[in-house]
């Protein structure tokens, strides 16, 4: 008898759910600690269990039905981790690790260590500060929570003086950061896996669209880019990975800067699966979903060449239609070869529900793969 491993993953959302049909491929049971009974994961995976991450005796509990603990979202205290990696859990990505995703002072000062491209920025205490660091900067600045923002929550636009106002009430305690107002052509994204063993690999930079801050399309690989930047991005991710000892998937947000520096700037990591990776799960050899599970359990990773010219993600996002299923006839007749991912979520406007993944037919144009994805998710969106 061969006994596979069990993978206890903290949290039940979509990445969660993601990983169901990769560990089912390769014979592993995931078991998905779950905030609620009808979160997105739990119907997709045979075992899961319902309790608090944030509590030291469900989250101990929890480790110790599992073989390996990794992650959904990357809200877990950092001190529980530690906790329990003293108690021998193996944990992936690591508590150090994972610290520079849920914390961007300790991210930005990470990269400014590496000498990678940072944009300015200052841990600030109050409004004076702010107004310090733009007076050496120029407004406008940005000013963020270092903790638990995300798809723009967090995130202040200050354009002059005239906003700290706003801001008076975002210090109630601990240092936040601001950062320089970076005036770059596009978002890019680079995804990475790494396995406890070291051995690393990316995938091809891709281009993230957003829409009122929210991930709205990716097109992999990112069109236009210069040979120079992309590879640099590759490397940057690939020191990022081995210097803060990365096991599993981790995504680097960057901000492309044409003509300034290096061409890029650092923006944010994430150590998890991530939306501007959702592309691989049909356009890749290898989506990051599997190879997380391979590189969390330290097994061989897959190959991660594209398997057309370019791939579209769209993202779905809830609106006027509430069933969606009523919208598939009309949806995947109007696309026969994309792929539509629905995450088994209630619909809520502006909630990410799904996401559709169009590739290119030999010699096609992008803008036609790009209003490909773009016609099925407006119908599962809108309705038929």
């Amino acid at each position: 008898m061969v006994t596979f491993p069990v993978i206890g993953v903290v949290g039940g959302g979509q990445l969660a759910r993601m990983m169901a049909g990769p560990a089912v491929e390769l014979g592993l049971t995931l078991h998905v600690l779950a905030e609620g009974p009808d979160v997105s994961a739990v119907a997709a995976v045979a075992h899961s269990s319902v309790g608090d991450y944030r509590d030291p005796e469900t989250l101990r509990a929890f480790a110790a039905g599992v073989d390996v603990v990794t992650f959904d979202h990357e809200h877990v205290p950092g001190e529980l981790l530690d906790e329990l990696a003293r108690e021998g859990v193996a944990i992936h990505p690591s508590p150090a690790a994972l610290r520079h995703a849920q914390d961007k002072l300790v991210m930005r000062r990470a990269v400014e260590e590496l000498g990678l491209p940072n944009p300015r920025w200052r841990a600030v205490s109050g409004t004076s500060d702010v107004e310090a660091f733009a007076a050496e900067t120029g407004w406008p600045v940005v000013l963020k929570t270092p903790r638990g923002g995300y798809d723009g929550k967090g995130v202040l636009v200050l354009r002059d003086a005239e906003g700290l106002s706003a801001a008076e009430s975002w210090f109630t305690g601990g240092e936040l950061l601001v950062e320089q107002f970076v005036p770059f052509s596009r978002e890019l994204s680079v995804l990475v896996a790494r396995r406890p063993s070291g051995e690393a690999v990316t995938w091809p930079v891709v281009e993230s669209i957003q829409v009122n801050s929210v991930c709205d399309e990716v097109i992999a690989p990112a069109p236009e880019l210069p040979d120079d930047v992309a590879a640099a991005v590759t490397a940057a991710a690939l020191r990022l990975a081995e210097s803060l000892d990365v096991t599993g998937v981790m995504a680097v947000e960057l901000f492309e800067t044409p003509g300034l520096g290096a061409g890029y700037l650092v923006n944010e990591l994430a150590m998890r699966p991530h939306n501007s990776g959702h592309w691989t799960m049909d356009g890749a050899v290898t989506g990051q979903f599997e190879q997380h599970l391979r590189a969390v359990l330290d097994l061989p990773l897959g190959a991660t060449d594209p398997v057309g010219r370019h791939t579209v993600m769209k993202n779905i996002l809830g609106g006027p239609n509430t069933d969606i299923y009523a919208a598939y006839q009309s949806a995947l007749s109007s696309g026969p070869s994309a792929k539509v991912h629905f995450y088994g979520k209630d619909v809520r406007p502006g909630r990410k529900i799904g996401h559709v993944n169009a590739l290119a037919a030999p010699e096609e144009p992008l803008e036609a793969v790009r209003a490909r994805a773009t016609r099925v998710a407006a119908i599962l969106r809108d309705g038929a």
